[in-house]
């Protein structure tokens, strides 16, 4: 029977410690293997300044950022290929986690080095917000924030380490979340040392 979750704020769920040490070095591999054919880039906002994070992404389409805005593509910015495909077991967790009957059409895949961070934001690029976001860490522990629908809502922090599960869906779905800082040296996952965040969603 699989666990219960954590239920942080209402629609904010979290699983804790849900994948284990082999499914998240597999994970890895296949998030490695995936960037040799679509880079990781660091994406500059729209208002020109370059992320501290390093994305590229996986599935029928990927989020990306420049000067024209926020917006999902169907081809890697920088090769004009196709994105990699998704695993399978990342479309087991979307069917165990997410939402059983429609299938996730992109996986943001996000690289944490030392240093890097996300600022408070909201996920609301998708063309359907009744379809949640599942969130995957693996690597160093991140110290996640999360807040409310408005930006000057109370936030609160939790730290987050490999293996660990969390969902945004229904009333926390639009909720202003960001990535403070990570713990360096906390995991010795990622080769390089970091943490690579992935997050499932349906954007079309």
């Amino acid at each position: 029977m699989m666990a219960k979750p954590l239920v942080v704020t209402p629609g904010f769920d979290v699983w804790p410690g849900f994948l284990d040490a082999s499914a998240q070095d597999t994970l890895v591999q296949a998030v490695f293997a995936a960037a040799r054919e679509a880079p990781f880039n660091h994406y500059a906002t729209a208002y020109g300044k370059p992320m501290s994070v390093a994305m590229t992404a996986l599935g029928a389409v990927g989020w990306t950022s420049d000067a024209g805005g926020y917006r999902y593509l169907d081809r890697h910015p920088g090769t004009g290929r196709p994105w990699p495909s998704m695993p399978q077991a990342l479309l087991d967790l979307w069917r165990a986690l997410g939402d059983p009957e429609t299938p996730p059409d992109s996986c943001l895949v996000n690289l944490y080095r030392d240093g890097a961070r996300m600022g408070l934001h909201q996920d609301r690029d998708e063309a359907d917000p009744r379809f949640p976001v599942l969130s995957i860490s693996l690597g160093d522990t991140a110290v996640f924030r999360i807040g409310g629908a408005n930006r000057k809502d109370p936030t609160r922090s939790l730290k987050l380490v490999s293996g660990d599960i969390c969902r945004l869906s229904g009333p926390a779905r639009l909720s202003f979340h960001g990535v403070d800082r990570i713990l360096p040296g906390s995991s010795r996952l990622i080769p390089g040392g970091g943490r690579i965040n992935l997050t499932l969603r349906r954007a079309r």
